[in-house]
C-alpha cells in the first residue's frame, strides 16, 4: 500500500510543476481538479485495512468539492471574463519551473527536519504538502490575472489539507469540512469579484487595478 501512496504524491507534485509551467487557464483549472481528486483518494490509501464511514465521506466530499464544484465556478468565471491565458506573469514559465524544482528541493530537505508526532505511512507526505503550499504562494504571488491567483489559493489549501491529513487523521471530521466550506466561501466570492471586476474593467489583470484613481 505504501507504494500507491507514494506513486499518488508523486502524480500530485508533478501536477503542481504541470501548473505552474501551463499558461492556459482551462488547463489549469483541470490540473488542480485533478490535485483535488487525487487528494480525495488519498484518505482511502492512508486508512487502507480499517476505512470508517468518516473516512469515505471526507473523501467523498474532497472529490465533490475539489474536483467537481470549484473547477466548475472556475470553469463560468473563465468564461465570463473571456480570459483564456495568462500572457505576461510577473515571473515567466522557464523561471517558475527552476524556482519550482528549487522549492521542491526546499521541501524534502523541510521534510526530513521536522520532528513528528506520529511515524507516516510515506516519508513523501509532508515535503508534498509543503510544496504544494509553496507553489500555490509561488501562483498568488508571479501571475498578473486574478483567475491564476485564485488557483494559486486552492493550490496552496490543497497542501495545507495535505499536511492536516497527515498529521491530523485523529480530528474531528467536522473541523475537516468546516475547512472545505470556508474554501467554498472563498471561491465563490472570488468568482463574482472576478466577473465584477472584468464588467467593470474589461481586465482581470490585477497589477492594472493600482493605478485606478479615487
Amino acid at each position: 500500500m505504501e507504494l500507491w501512496i507514494d506513486a499518488l504524491i508523486v502524480l500530485l507534485i508533478l501536477t503542481n510543476l504541470k501548473l505552474i509551467g501551463s499558461s492556459r487557464l482551462s488547463a489549469c483549472i483541470r490540473i488542480v481538479a485533478l490535485q483535488g481528486i487525487l487528494l480525495g483518494i488519498l484518505p482511502g490509501l492512508v486508512g487502507a485495512g480499517h476505512m470508517t464511514l468518516r473516512a469515505i465521506l471526507l473523501s467523498a466530499v474532497t472529490v465533490a468539492l475539489k474536483g467537481i464544484v470549484f473547477p466548475w465556478l472556475l470553469l463560468r468565471s473563465m468564461r465570463a471574463s473571456s480570459a483564456r491565458r495568462e500572457m505576461e506573469p510577473f515571473i515567466g514559465y522557464s523561471t517558475s519551473m527552476l524556482v519550482s524544482v528549487g522549492l521542491l528541493a526546499l521541501a524534502i530537505w523541510m521534510g526530513r527536519q521536522l520532528p513528528l508526532p506520529i511515524p507516516l505511512k510515506s516519508p513523501l507526505v509532508v515535503p508534498l504538502s509543503l510544496f504544494t503550499i509553496m507553489v500555490g504562494l509561488l501562483a498568488i504571488v508571479s501571475r498578473r490575472k486574478a483567475l491564476s491567483q485564485v488557483l494559486g489559493y486552492l493550490v496552496m489549501e490543497n497542501g495545507i489539507y495535505a499536511f492536516g491529513l497527515a498529521l491530523a487523521l485523529k480530528e474531528p471530521l467536522l473541523v475537516e469540512l468546516g475547512t472545505l466550506l470556508d474554501v467554498f466561501m472563498a471561491v465563490f466570492v472570488m468568482g463574482i469579484a472576478i466577473f465584477h471586476i472584468n464588467r467593470e474593467f474589461d481586465h482581470i489583470d490585477t497589477d492594472l487595478l493600482s493605478t485606478l484613481k479615487g
